[in-house]
This record gives C-alpha cells, structure tokens and sequence, in this order.
C-alpha cells in the first residue's frame, strides 16, 4: 500500500506537468486547428523566466564594509544586492528567496505577449495550410528557440531552488496512518500540483463561465457563423493562443525546482505532451487533462523496480503503446470530438 501510494503521488506531479502542456496545445489545436509543435519551447521559455528573475533580483554592486577586514585589517569589499538598497536587507532576502513563485508574475506577461507574437508574425500564414507544414514550421521555431537560450545561457543546466519554507518533505505515512518516514514526499512536488489543478480549474471557469469564453467556444464549434455575427473571432482566437502560451509558461516556472531549466527541456516533454494530446483527444480540453493525469500515474507504476525486473524499459515506452492503442480502437481519442482524426 506505501508503494502504490507514492507511485501515485509521483504520477500526479508528472501528470500535472502533462496535463498544462497538453491543455495549452489543445487550446491551440482547437480555437485555430493548428498542430503546435512550438509549444515545447514556450514551457521553456517559461522556465527560463524565472531564470532570469532570479539573476535580475541578485544583481549587485560592490561596497566597503568597515566591520569587516582582511589578514592585514583593511576594510572588505562586499558584493550586495541592489534590491537591499530598495526594500533593506530582510525584505530583499524574502524577495530573492521566493523569487520562483514571484516569476509568475513576471512570466504572464511575457508569455503572453511572446505568444501573441507568433500567432501573428508566423502562425497566421499557415491556418490553412496542411498539418504537415504547420508540424515542420513549428518545429523549426522550437529548434531556433532553444539554440537561442542555449546561446544567452548556456548549455548547463541552472539550478533553480524552492523558497525555503517549500525545502523539505512531508512525511505521508504518518498523515495517513502508516508507519513514519515510509512515504516521504518533496513539499514543492505537492506544491506543483496544487499549483496545476488550480491553472486548469481557471482556464475551464474562464472558457465555461465569461463571455469571452463563451465565445470563443462558440468559434471553436462554428468559426463561420460566429464571424457572421460581427464577432473578430480571429482576435479572440489571438488572444487565446497567448493564454496558451502564458498556461505553458506558468507550468515552466513552477517546475524549474523540480528539474533544472535547460535548454532541450522543452522537446523532452513536447513529444510526451503530444501522446497526451492524442490519448485525451484531440481538441477536447478535459481529455487533455484527464490524460495527463492518468498517463502521469501509468508512467510511475510503469517505473517501480518490481515491474522493470520482469519487464525492463516498460517505463520508457509504455505511453507509446498505451498511444498506438488508443489509436487502434479509438482514434479520436478518449473524450475527443467525432471526426477529429478519424478521417
């Protein structure tokens, strides 16, 4: 029982990850019936705007502190923070220290306004064009993307930590009744999938219960006759590629404790996020998340030691065959649309 209850704990923590990116591509796919292969590297962007927080947040100038000296007793030179000139030393410290969660509000922005960026620059010229142009040119934008990252901040990966009251584990097995320090879990883990669960419960109460949303799924089901309404359904649908964009974001900076940001990142869950996409189905936002999720938890069941002693590198294929499956006997997915895929 311990080991299925943290198979599952680590499955939602890697469900949860899934579930953002495959939401994001699923918005993409139908508001604008695109096949995104980009949005890997919007998680990295992401990740990497909390990076680059952090690092603007520890900019320093170089200062002589009298109460501190040398072997020969001449005052120190000490490199302080230009954000202790603002807030004081204990405020900046605070501010430094939750520097990741403080990125969010950094990286909405800046997601949004690189996603709304290539939707217009590039994106728009290939709405009509077919799946496979869409696949290469996307592609092609994540692979000039990511050597742009890897150019202004190396090939390394760069640790990223957790606001210290997050450091740590909580102890499971003792909340539940088992035996202490059996289930142990990393606090910021749970922290992410709080995290997620609240993302996805904003964007569903966003497309469900404002006009904007209504709107635009109503252009999703009939683009035509919605226009014929006097509607600039192709803004909305604008705008909705940036809160794609700004969901992939907030899924990369929230997990850059959990995995150092670097700059392949983004292709490392693009592929697994378009296995989600399909298994979910294709245009259908709850499938999407329900996949994730439950791929998550197959994939950390696929990864315990008693399974790979008889079935070695189950845990490296087994959301492939849990795809071609699917798409032997339900092609559209398991929520997808009729038709979707199908054809």
């Amino acid at each position: 029982m311990e080991a299925i209850v943290l198979q599952i704990l680590n499955g939602l923590d890697k469900g949860s990850a899934y579930a953002l990116i495959a939401m994001g591509l699923t918005l993409i796919f139908g508001t604008l019936g695109v096949v995104n292969f980009a949005h890997g590297a919007l998680f990295m962007i992401g990740a990497f705007c909390a990076v680059t927080l952090s690092r603007i947040l520890t900019l320093s100038h170089t200062i002589i502190d009298e109460t501190k000296t040398d072997f020969l007793g001449n005052p120190l030179k000490v490199e302080v923070p230009y954000i202790y000139d603002f807030f004081g030393e204990a405020a900046g410290n605070v501010i430094i220290d939750w520097a990741v969660p403080i990125s969010i509000l950094f990286a909405i922005p800046v997601m949004m306004l690189i996603g709304v960026a290539i939707e217009r620059g590039l994106i728009k010229h290939f709405y009509k064009r077919p799946h496979a142009d869409q696949i290469l040119v996307t592609f092609g934008l994540a692979i000039v993307l990511q050597e742009i990252i890897k150019y202004f901040y190396g090939a390394n990966p760069i640790p990223t930590p957790a606001p210290d009251a997050f450091k740590g584990s909580f102890d499971f097995g003792a909340a539940m009744g088992f035996d202490p320090n059996v289930i142990i879990y990393p606090y910021w883990r749970l922290v992410y999938f709080g995290f997620a669960t609240v993302v996805v419960g904003a964007v569903f109460a966003f497309l469900q219960f404002t006009t904007f949303g209504m709107v635009v799924r109503a252009g999703m089901a009939d683009r035509e006759t919605v226009g014929l309404l006097g509607i600039n359904i192709d803004k909305r649908f604008t705008i909705m590629f940036g809160l794609a964009a700004a969901v992939a974001g907030l899924a990369g900076v929230m997990y850059t404790p959990i995995n150092s940001p670097n700059y392949h990142m983004g292709m490392d869950f693009l592929v697994l996020s378009f296995v989600v996409v399909v298994v979910g189905g294709m245009g259908s936002l709850a499938g999407a998340v329900l996949a994730g999720f439950l791929l998550g938890i197959l994939e950390s069941f696929a990864s315990m030691g008693e399974v790979l002693e008889y079935l070695p590198g189950l845990n490296q294929i087994i959301l492939y065959l849990v795809a071609i499956i699917i798409l032997l006997t339900r092609p559209r997915g398991l929520m997808g649309r009729a038709g979707v895929m199908e054809d």
